[in-house]
């Protein structure tokens, strides 16, 4: 039987509204941080100076002042440890142990290139009715028609993104002053100009044709998670109740008019139905839950999807197992 959406569960919908407008106040944030960081001070290497700015402080090891005289070898060793190898061990090992048990949660809480996925998502949605120009087919979603008009929009926004992602990158690794100083005052020396250019082409091309498959494939930052997460069989997973699998033939929703609501929802083009280790690139964005819960608010006030965590998680986990087992 075909589900629809109604106002019978409205808690339920303005509290998947509320996660959504914290994570993208969240992604938000984080992108303009990202932006900023390095004219502030806050996240920067000087390869000029050979010198990391953290926090705005310069984060130093200590081996100018050993190579100047004024500390021995065994302090210089020291700062090395305490202000180099711990530090970074320690935030990989947190960053990893956040992935485990929560799964790519940075790439859909805060990665600044996600959010850009979602947003030329949105834009090419609107010009041509599909999430990805690699898509065989449109999309149904909202209502939408599409139209002509929004290609320039999309071409422009992959462009401008593309350019301002290479300039970032670049003052990254030299004074901000000076790269966009030099870009006003057409100063920039050769090897700045070829690697905004080249920088620029690179990724408005990857913004346009291959945003999707750099998140699943070429993004070490989100590959190390999903192998954290994949680990651990208590860790956050979309759980699917199979014994209720006939509920979803037909199910729509206001923005998935043509039914499967749950993977036109998903901005990385996976299918939330599927086991875990089909789901290896999510990016626990919580959009599928969203769209499942109005989906099936009428009918049973009780969605398929789920999120999972803990031991609920271990039974989903086991229980997947002895489906694939029991498949082959």
């Amino acid at each position: 039987m075909p589900c629809s959406v109604t106002a019978s569960e409205p808690s339920a919908q303005a509290g998947h509204a509320t996660l959504q407008r914290r994570r993208r106040a969240l992604q938000l944030g984080f992108f303009a941080l990202f932006l900023a960081a390095p004219a502030l001070d806050l996240l920067r290497f000087d390869l000029h100076e050979a010198q990391l700015w953290f926090l705005g402080q310069r984060w130093t090891l200590g081996i100018t002042a050993f190579q100047r005289g004024e500390i021995g070898a065994t302090e210089v060793a020291l700062s090395i440890l305490l202000r180099g190898i711990l530090p970074a061990v320690a935030f990989v090992a947190a960053f990893l142990a956040v992935a485990r048990r929560w799964g790519r949660v940075y790439c859909g809480w805060l990665c600044p290139h996600f959010s850009l996925v979602e947003g030329l998502n949105d834009l090419l949605h609107r010009a041509s009715g599909k999430l990805s120009l690699w898509d065989r087919a449109p999309v149904p979603r909202g209502g939408r028609v599409p139209q002509r008009r929004w290609w320039p929009l999309f071409a422009l926004a992959c462009a401008v993104f593309g350019f301002l992602w290479a300039i970032t990158l670049l003052s990254y690794l030299l004074p901000p002053r000076e790269i966009w100083g030099g870009l006003v005052g057409g100063t920039l020396t050769p090897n700045q100009s070829r690697f905004l250019a080249i920088g620029s082409v690179v990724f408005t091309l990857e913004f346009a044709f291959a945003r999707h498959l750099f998140c699943r494939f070429g993004c070490a930052v989100g590959l190390f998670q999903s192998l954290a997460w994949m680990s651990n069989p208590r860790a956050l997973v979309m759980a699917f109740d199979r014994s209720r699998a006939a509920e979803c033939r037909g199910c729509t929703t206001a923005d998935a008019p043509g039914g499967d609501a749950c993977e036109v929802a998903c901005p990385m083009r996976l299918r939330p139905r599927q086991v875990k280790r089909l789901m290896f690139s999510c990016v626990q964005c919580g959009q599928c839950v969203a769209q499942c819960e109005q989906s099936h608010a009428a009918r049973s006030g009780t969605p398929n999807l789920q999120w999972t965590i803990g031991v609920d998680a271990l039974r989903e986990t086991l229980r997947q197992r002895r489906n694939d087992s029991g498949a082959r």
